[in-house]
């Protein structure tokens, strides 16, 4: 069974008198432990699709499937349970908070739900986390007080720590620099392999578009590659017309 699905999904955005059809039929399966690049370029639909499958927006009309869930049948406390259970987010802007260290900020997601383990336990998994992400020394550092790539390996080790079956990044690499970018690509790719958590990257960096071993290409809201990097392409669809 697929993690997580797309079934002829559409996306249509109301502007003014007219609508904007930000995704127009798609449809593809993503593999538990998958790495996954979607990619295209601006307007293509890249990040219409990592809110659908995040459950922060809902399909105009298809299925969303995560986990073997259709998300469309899903009350608020289902889909927050859904998001804090099954997924995890980084975002390109960090978004971590100020107020509190690393560590606490690690931590701060088990604190949100109903934590199945002890407090020794959480301890030791929050600073397996900081360690594995390089960040030793800087667990009582506050936000301010860390580099950009710094920022983005607690936002990771942040993501991980409910230990979800999907991370979702969203331009994870756009506001860092070429060396911190690879280090932090390398990072994930790591946990990966060794979590076999499942990464979806909407993204225009071609190295992480490089080393996914899944990439899902989009052009106007369509999908015209979907191939495994093996070279065997899965779905490359003819773009259909739609109408404004």
């Amino acid at each position: 069974m697929p993690i997580a699905e797309l079934k002829d999904v559409k996306k249509i955005y109301p502007l003014g008198k007219t609508q904007v059809h930000a995704l127009k039929g798609v449809s593809f399966t993503i593999e538990k432990g998958d790495f996954v690049s979607i990619a295209g370029p601006s307007g293509s639909g890249k990040s219409t699709i990592l809110n659908l499958l995040g459950c922060v927006d809902i399909a105009s009309s298809g299925q969303v499937i995560i986990n073997g869930v259709e998300t469309s049948s899903l009350n608020d406390k289902q889909i927050t349970h859904l998001r804090h259970e099954v997924l995890g987010f980084i975002f390109q802007s960090f978004n971590l908070i100020p107020v509190l260290n690393v560590y606490e900020n690690v931590e701060f997601p088990l604190l949100l739900g109903k934590i199945k383990q002890s407090k020794a336990e959480t301890k030791d998994w929050v600073n397996h986390l900081i360690d594995a992400v390089g960040l030793s020394e800087w667990r009582t550092h506050k936000p301010n007080e860390l580099s950009g790539g710094q920022r983005q390996r607690v936002a990771i080790a942040r993501a991980l720590a409910t230990k979800p079956s999907i991370v979702m990044a969203d331009e994870p690499t756009a506001n860092l620099d070429s060396v911190t970018s690879q280090a932090i690509i390398d990072l994930m790719k790591k946990m990966n392999r060794e979590l076999e958590t499942t990464f979806i990257f909407s993204t225009h960096d071609q190295d992480i578009v490089d080393i996914a071993d899944h990439v899902i290409r989009l052009q106007d809201g369509q999908i015209i590659k979907d191939y495994k990097t093996n070279g065997q392409v899965r779905q490359e669809p003819k773009l259909a017309k739609v109408s404004a």
